[in-house]
């Protein structure tokens, strides 16, 4: 519409259209026509007014629609936002129930988490509080358990051997892989005994994990060292009462005929002397025989009473507290008992092997238990000889060996330091570490077993009853060599 008044104003003010125009209004004498203008712009209005008003009609219909969709399109506006809302409401109304449950389940997960977090404090508390070592091990053998007694004991704290395998954690460690797999296949524990050189005992028992999805074992190892102290000091005890008694009793028993026989042969001795003077030089030779045969027997009965008077010693020097005692005393009585007692074969009793005395001038007296301390020397001359026996053995074809036991005597340090030395046969690696054990034997399985070769009560008699350190040095082809060092100051 807009373009047809447009396209109408144009026309009208175009100079060839007024032209026209003005010539329509005008009479033949050339005066304007009101009447016609009048009615020409009646007219012109008239039509104007119907186009307007044909347009104002279709305009309105046109509205009219525009309105009656809009009302359709904004009822389903709002239909649509009604449902949007209720879908809003609905997924309102279920967050807030989802974030209500949600808010439970933290809430009881935070205190299951508490509760777990508590429980497996208890549980450290528990293991490092507990008086055993424990250790627990994958199937792999990787360490997931390391409690604080294996901290204490190994040196090794839990952060550097968790996740590692026990032997790249603890590689000195005496269990073997084939032990934990023995016990995850077998499912069934397994016990063990582990001693280091007499010092430490350990009670070691391998437990398979029950009720695990995946495998694994639990290692408890027990400090069993004061447990099997007090039982050598009970066992040593015992030995010493019954050794002190046995000696007392066979001393007594043999010294009362023992004196009666030296009386008659004394008593013999001088009946023979005055008959000698009456007699010719036939009788007197056989009464010489006679008389060097008595004297013999003679020097041979009071051997047999020095014995009995050095057992008597000896059981009877027994005492609760340590004694002073000048060390070379000790070890020269030791070395005279010895030579009665000591005679591992007639090829070799004690009296024949060679002895190397090397020692310090004017050391101290030291406090010590003197009878125990004769008792460890006489045990090391007992096992000195062993070895010496063995050589000789080997050594049949080398006339050349001469058995031979050096003695050291030495102060150092405030310690009283003893070496006992031989040179027969030596002791292997392994025999070195279980020297000092109880039981310890170097003979083959199913032969006669020798206690004067095990030197546990030895090792306990330095170690616990005198607080000092007793360790072995040696080497098969060489010899072995005993070394101990006693505390001159308490």
């Amino acid at each position: 519409m807009k373009n047809i008044l447009f396209v109408l104003l144009l026309v009208t003010q175009s100079p060839w259209a007024l032209a026209g125009i003005t010539t329509i209004f005008k009479d033949e004498n050339g005066k304007t026509n009101w009447q016609i203008l009048a009615n020409w712009s009646s007219g012109t209005l008239i039509i104007l007014l119907s186009v307007v008003a044909v347009n104002l009609f279709f305009a309105r219909r046109r509205a009219n629609k525009a309105n009656l969709e809009l009302t359709a399109i904004r009822k389903d506006l709002e239909q649509r936002v009604k449902d949007r809302t209720a879908t809003l409401d609905e997924a309102n109304r279920q967050l807030t129930q989802s974030n209500h449950l949600l808010e439970e389940e933290v809430s009881q997960h935070i205190i299951t988490s508490e509760q777990l977090r508590s429980s497996e404090s208890y549980i450290k508390d528990i293991l490092a509080s507990m008086p055993l070592m424990l250790v627990s091990l994958d199937k792999d053998g990787k360490v997931t358990q390391w409690n604080k007694q294996v901290e204490e004991a190994s040196g090794i704290p839990a952060s550097q051997a968790l996740g590692k395998t026990l032997w790249e954690a603890y590689p000195t460690v005496s269990i073997t892989p084939e032990q934990i797999q023995q016990v995850i296949k077998k499912n069934e524990p397994i016990h063990l005994k582990q001693s280091l050189r007499s010092m430490a005992h350990f009670d070691i028992t391998i437990y398979p994990l029950q009720g695990q999805t995946e495998a694994g074992v639990v290692i408890l190892v027990d400090d069993i060292s004061k447990q099997t102290a007090a039982e050598n000091m009970l066992i040593h005890n015992d030995k010493m009462s019954f050794m002190g008694e046995l000696a007392s009793t066979m001393a007594h028993d043999i010294n009362v005929p023992l004196q009666a026989i030296l009386m008659d042969l004394k008593s013999f001795q001088h009946t023979l002397a005055d008959q000698a003077n009456t007699q010719t030089a036939a009788d007197d030779k056989k009464a010489r025989q006679l008389n060097t045969i008595l004297h013999d027997m003679s020097s041979k009965g009071d051997q047999v009473s020095t014995i009995i008077g050095n057992l008597l010693a000896f059981a009877r020097s027994r005492h609760e507290k340590k004694q002073l005692a000048d060390i070379v005393d000790v070890m020269e009585n030791a070395i005279t008992l010895a030579n009665d007692v000591v005679s591992v074969s007639a090829a070799l009793p004690f009296s024949k092997v060679t002895l190397v005395r090397n020692f310090e001038k004017n050391l101290p007296l030291t406090p010590c238990y003197i009878t125990e301390l004769q008792q460890v020397f006489i045990s090391l001359f007992r096992h000195a000889c062993h070895a010496l026996e063995l050589k000789m053995a080997a050594a049949s074809t080398d006339p050349g060996f001469k058995p031979t036991i050096k003695i050291i005597l030495a102060e150092c340090y405030d310690s009283l330091w003893i070496k006992i030395q031989h040179n027969g046969v030596g002791l292997n690696n392994e025999e070195q570490m279980c020297l000092f054990e109880p039981f310890f034997s170097n003979k083959a399985p199913g032969t006669d077993f020798d206690a004067g070769q095990r030197l546990s009560f030895s090792h306990y008699i330095v170690t616990e009853q005198h607080k000092g350190h007793m360790a072995v040095t040696s080497d098969v082809n060489v010899g072995s060599t005993v070394h101990i060092q006693l505390p001159i100051i308490e």
